[in-house]
């Protein structure tokens, strides 16, 4: 099993992602640690432990940074998106566990120096954390297996802004000082994640078949298919993209890579942009081609 840290910011397809990680043998999900991003640190928190509730997976949560290095929020919170509370409007009660004492960060180095080589960090959300652990002790760079971002839009439009995906978007000065450290790092963006389409035929199976997770599940990603609607008209699902990178973590024949070195734009219109080059250093995987009906097949085996 490959030992995972979930880095994420608790919106609906964050859920699902969680769930795809929890349901799957070849990941040991040890820990989430919380971001801003779609909605408030905070939010992100409460969430994190309600899903894994939901799923009765009984891990630690971490909470992280509440705004980017900057000091101030560069988008606003994605309630349009993924609901006022954020899984869809479907949070009922407040979950009965309590987050970690310890920072979320602080957990990242902790763990990578305690598991050399071995950890996976999955970071679905901006890369707050994950900067803020590297300028700390960038003696781990070295010391971490793998980090698998889903976040970036090198060869497509972003969606946060014509330039920008959202993740990347909400601190620019994180993603790039990430990009950029040396770090082992596959990154999985919009060029691949919006060929993903969850239809909305596989939430009623989730309601026939999967019992009260499963009706869970469909009523909050409904929200999130009709936001989708409500963007691209006629469309008839939602992008799996926080899932694609548990899938990526999973089994790396879902996608294919090309190795570039990607700069981050971190001011102007253009904040967030991602742009490859083929040429210097330090070079990344970025995935441009991914085998969305296989992916979508095992991802769909694995979430109820």
């Amino acid at each position: 099993m490959k030992p995972v840290i979930m880095d994420v910011d608790t919106g609906i397809d964050d859920a699902l992602a969680i769930a795809y990680a929890a349901r799957s043998p070849e990941l040991e999900l040890i820990a989430l640690t919380t971001c801003f991003g779609n909605i408030s640190v905070q939010e992100a928190t409460r969430n994190s432990l309600y899903v894994l509730e939901k799923l009765g997976k009984p891990v630690p949560v971490y909470e992280g940074a509440k705004l980017p290095i900057s000091g101030s929020l560069k988008k606003a919170y994605a309630r349009h998106i993924h609901g006022q509370d954020g899984l869809g409007n479907t949070f009922r009660e407040e979950p009965q566990g309590h987050k970690a004492e310890l920072a979320a960060a602080e957990y990242i180095i902790r763990q990578v120096k305690e598991r050399p080589h071995e950890m996976t960090i999955i970071a679905v959300g901006p890369l707050t954390n994950l900067a803020l652990a590297i300028e700390k002790a960038p003696d781990i760079i070295p010391l971490i297996g793998e980090v698998v971002v889903m976040g970036g839009a090198v060869t497509v439009p972003g969606n946060a802004t014509p330039y920008g995906e959202a993740n990347i978007v909400a601190d620019p000065e994180a993603a790039a000082a990430v990009f950029a450290s040396g770090v082992r790092l596959t990154l999985v963006g919009l060029d691949v994640t919006m060929q993903t389409l969850l239809s909305s035929g596989s939430l009623q199976k989730w309601r026939r078949s999967g019992g009260e997770l499963g009706g869970w599940l469909a009523e909050m990603t409904e929200f999130y298919i009709g936001a989708y609607e409500a963007r691209f008209p006629g469309i008839g699902g939602c992008g799996l993209h926080d899932p694609l990178a548990v899938g990526v973590a999973i089994d790396r024949s879902f996608v294919s890579f090309d190795r570039m070195r990607v700069a981050v734009v971190t001011e102007g219109e253009a904040a967030g942009q991602t742009v490859g080059s083929v040429e210097g250093e330090p070079r990344i995987e970025v995935c441009t081609k991914v085998d969305a009906e296989r992916f979508l097949q095992h991802f769909l085996s694995r979430v109820i």
